[in-house]
């Protein structure tokens, strides 16, 4: 059986590599073993707000951090692939909160600065990756998170950027190998990302309006995950299947035959 902590070394090496890191992000041990299952996946991601919805809670760190951890670990028990997992901002404890995830197998995760003062968002990267490093996982792949561009409302643009490519540095110095800048940004707005951090250390959201993911890999993009689309895309393919009853053999029942 892989080791977590070579695990976490192969998963370090996929955002270096020069093909784009695409994640497809899962919320169950169904979901995870589908897309584990389809040729190409280096690895796996999963959804925040997609496990939070599964057990009937909004997004935002409503739902409690052992139900969280719980399917976390599930996902990472039934792949045979790297996991990288949502852990929003560290449920008020990201150092713990990472701990645990190890322990389970984990090796990576997003965590979000929600905006707070550089330094106390500073010491959290570092006292996760710490926490990491003491469960003998040193190249644990934190996926530093900025909030610069979600939560921006009418601020300047270029005062975002600036904004992210400060956090962004401080965060890649305090040792995080790579950051997540979420947003619908456009191909400048990357480039100017990339050069601050360089190649291979940014990670993106796909989203309609995005350039796509071999245009990110030309610019040096790193990582392209999906956050909560994907669900969005299953559960509106069920509701389609539903109304497709009364119309007849709903569409892709003759798998089931």
């Amino acid at each position: 059986m892989t080791s977590t902590a070579a695990r976490a070394t192969e998963l370090l090496a996929l955002h270096s590599s020069p093909k784009i890191l695409t994640l497809v992000n899962v919320w169950d041990v169904a979901r995870a073993k589908a897309v584990a299952s389809v040729e190409g996946t280096t690895a796996l991601a999963t959804a925040s707000h997609g496990i939070a919805a599964t057990y009937g809670y909004p997004d935002g760190e409503q739902i409690p951090v052992d139900l969280m951890l719980e399917m976390v670990g599930r996902i990472a028990a039934a792949v045979d692939l790297p996991v990288t997992a949502d852990l929003e901002a560290g449920y008020g404890d990201p150092a713990g909160t990472i701990r645990r995830a190890v322990a389970l197998g984990v090796v990576g995760a997003n965590l979000e600065d929600k905006m707070l003062p550089l330094a106390e968002a500073t010491a959290a990267v570092t006292a996760a990756l710490g926490a990491a490093d003491a469960e003998g996982v040193p190249d644990f792949v934190l996926n530093a998170r900025t909030d610069a561009f979600v939560r921006a409302g009418d601020q300047d643009r270029r005062e975002v950027l600036e904004e992210a490519v400060l956090r962004g540095r401080a965060y890649l110095e305090a040792g995080a190998p790579v950051v997540f800048v979420p947003g619908l940004l456009d191909e400048n707005e990357v480039e100017t990302l990339v050069e601050a951090f360089g190649p291979g250390r940014l990670a993106l959201i796909g989203a309609p309006g995005m350039p796509p993911a071999s245009r990110l890999q030309q610019l040096g993009v790193a990582r392209l995950s999906f956050g909560p689309y994907p669900q969005r895309v299953a559960l509106t393919a069920l509701q389609e299947l539903v109304e497709a009853v009364d119309e007849g053999v709903p569409p892709g029942t003759r798998m089931l035959t």
